[in-house]
C-alpha cells in the first residue's frame, strides 16, 4: 500500500486522515449493504443470497475496467502498481484457511470488524480469532518460513500468465462476470423455490 495521493500534494498525516475517513465510510456502507449479517454472507455457500458475490464481482471488474482506461488516456502507469509476490504454497494453505474460517464463522475480516463494530458478538468472537491466528502465525514464524516461503513464483499478473493481452483479459472477465451474474440469478430462484 502507498500514500492515497503523493506526499508532494498531501502530507503524510492527510493521507493516513483521509484513510481512516474512506475505512469508515466504506464500513458504513456495508453495514448499510446487510454485509454484516452472517446470513447474507453464508448465503453465497447455501446458494439462497447471492447479492455478496454479485457485489465483490462487481467492484472487482469495475475497478480493473477503470485502471484499464485510466492507464489508456495515460493517467496512471499500471507498470507501477504494486503487485503482492505469490508463494504459492502459503498462498494455498492460507486460501484454505481463510476459506474454512468464512464457511464457520460467516464472516470475512472486512465485515467482522463491520459487524463487531456495531456490536454483534459473534463478530467481536470472529476478530478475536483473527487477532489469535495473527498472534500464533508471528510466534510459529521461525518455524514454517521454509513452507511459507516455498513456491515463489514473483509477482504475476493473471493476463501475463495466460499470455494474453491485458485489454483481452479485461473483454473475457467481463464476459465470465455477466454469466457468473446469469448463472447466479437462476441458482437463487432455484434454491429459493425450494425453501
Amino acid at each position: 500500500m502507498g500514500p492515497l495521493a503523493p506526499l508532494e500534494i498531501i502530507s503524510g498525516d492527510w493521507n493516513l486522515f483521509l484513510a481512516l475517513i474512506i475505512g469508515i465510510a466504506f464500513g458504513f456502507v456495508l453495514e448499510q449493504a446487510g454485509f454484516s449479517s452472517t446470513r447474507k454472507l453464508a448465503g453465497v455457500f447455501y446458494g439462497y443470497d447471492m447479492v455478496v458475490l454479485k457485489v465483490f464481482f462487481t467492484a472487482a471488474v469495475t475497478g480493473m475496467l477503470g485502471l484499464l482506461y485510466l492507464s489508456l488516456f495515460g493517467w496512471i502507469d499500471l507498470n507501477l502498481t504494486y503487485v503482492n509476490p505469490l508463494y504459492l504454497g502459503s498462498t494455498i494453505a492460507g486460501g484454505v484457511i481463510m476459506g474454512v474460517g468464512f464457511i464457520v464463522g460467516g464472516f470475512c475480516p472486512g465485515t467482522s470488524v463491520c459487524a463487531a463494530a456495531i456490536g454483534k458478538i459473534d463478530a467481536m468472537v470472529f476478530v478475536g480469532g483473527i487477532f489469535l491466528g495473527v498472534f500464533l502465525f508471528a510466534e510459529l514464524y521461525p518455524l514454517i518460513e521454509s513452507f511459507y516461503m516455498s513456491g515463489y513464483l514473483g509477482s504475476p499478473k493473471v493476463f501475463q500468465s495466460l499470455g494474453i493481452r491485458m485489454g483481452v483479459f479485461a473483454l473475457l472477465l467481463t464476459l465470465v462476470a455477466v454469466i457468473m451474474f446469469i448463472v447466479a440469478e437462476k441458482v437463487e430462484k432455484f434454491v429459493n423455490k425450494g425453501a
